[in-house]
């Protein structure tokens, strides 16, 4: 355990102030017993995955974090089923679905490129390209803080929704341990419903290409939206996506020019991207070391030295003029930890 460490290394944001106890868990056990002691001495708990879809406070953290870094894949597959994968949290979600192509284990090709963990994507149900990741999840496995034991959740109990689940609802209850997803066997990808990637693609929507293919096409065009994190590029310093596509009740709520997406329930997506825009926020407005991305508006980047603070006062800038614009309430997506929007 170490002791005021700053949480800004562990985020891809690069913004966070330090956390009172650092645990690193390396193994299932170490993860279940760090959580469970700080449960013990009624000590707060930050379960810190990838840091790829969190804002941590300038203050920091008062309590212990936990750094996942489980590691490990078991699979089972054959003709007739598929392959059945079980994935360790803490085992880097790109790679996996990298391994995942090279193995010939269809159905994640669209999500290349994500930033974080395993654990991490049955919480925040990560989609990318017209494909989630609840299309292809079994099983979760977690730590259920509140009865004191391992418990299996398969996932007609996951509540999932769009970018939503049982485990982003209860935060304080669950600890992912294990993902198990089940994927068809064969090179060709899920079908391509997302009319961006098809046109790059030179697909008709709904077809299907080599999983290869469109994991480059996929990272080409998030590398086009600086959502492929690069170190050396300040447009990549973010959370992905700061505002999650709003739901609409009815077709009529959407502006005049927005994209829709009709959805099953009979409620309609818009694009964010699009309200933020025609709301008049450009690519590159800052707030202080703050800014929108110059590839993307959804993006809230950190240019070098950004505080939290400076962050949450654009965020909050980029908020208002979309409500004012269009009376639609933007919805931010990444966790938000001792701060407040």
């Amino acid at each position: 355990m170490s002791t005021h460490v700053s949480l800004a290394d562990y985020t891809t944001l690069r913004i966070g102030g330090p956390a009172d106890k650092f645990v690193e868990a390396r193994t299932e056990d170490e993860l279940i017993g760090a959580v469970r002691d700080a449960d013990a001495a009624g000590e707060p708990v930050l379960l810190l995955s990838g840091g790829s879809n969190v804002v941590i406070g300038d203050d920091g953290f008062r309590g212990t974090v936990v750094k996942i870094a489980t590691t490990g894949v078991r699979v089972d597959a054959d003709l007739c089923s598929g392959a059945m994968v079980r994935v360790a949290a803490g085992e880097d979600w790109d790679g996996f679905v990298q391994r995942a192509i090279a193995e010939e284990w269809s159905g994640l090709e669209s999500m290349s490129g994500i930033p974080g963990l395993a654990g991490s994507t049955p919480v925040q149900n990560v989609g990318a390209y017209g494909h989630e990741v609840a299309e292809t999840i079994a099983s979760v496995r977690v730590w259920d803080r509140v009865a004191g034991k391992v418990e299996t959740i398969f996932a007609a109990e996951c509540g999932f929704s769009y970018r939503n689940s049982r485990f982003k609802a209860d935060p304080a209850r669950y600890v992912v341990l294990e993902v198990t997803l089940q994927l068809t066997l064969g090179d060709l990808s899920a079908p391509v419903g997302y009319a961006e990637l098809a046109r790059v693609l030179d697909l008709e929507p709904g077809s299907r290409a080599p999983m290869t293919e469109v994991r480059e096409a996929v990272l080409g065009l998030r590398r086009s939206k600086g959502m492929v994190l690069d170190p050396a590029d300040h447009d990549t310093w973010s959370a992905g996506s700061f505002f999650t596509n709003p739901m609409l009740d009815t077709p009529a709520e959407v502006p005049a020019g927005a994209p829709q997406w009709p959805q099953s329930d009979g409620r309609v997506k818009t694009s964010a991207a699009w309200l933020i825009e025609h709301a008049g926020v450009s690519k590159g407005f800052s707030i202080g070391n703050a800014a929108v991305s110059s590839k993307h508006t959804l993006a809230l980047t950190n240019r070098g030295q950004a505080t939290a603070k400076e962050l949450l006062t654009l965020a909050t800038h980029v908020r208002t003029q979309v409500q004012h614009s269009f009376n639609i309430t933007l919805v931010n997506e990444p966790v938000l930890v001792n701060c407040t929007l």
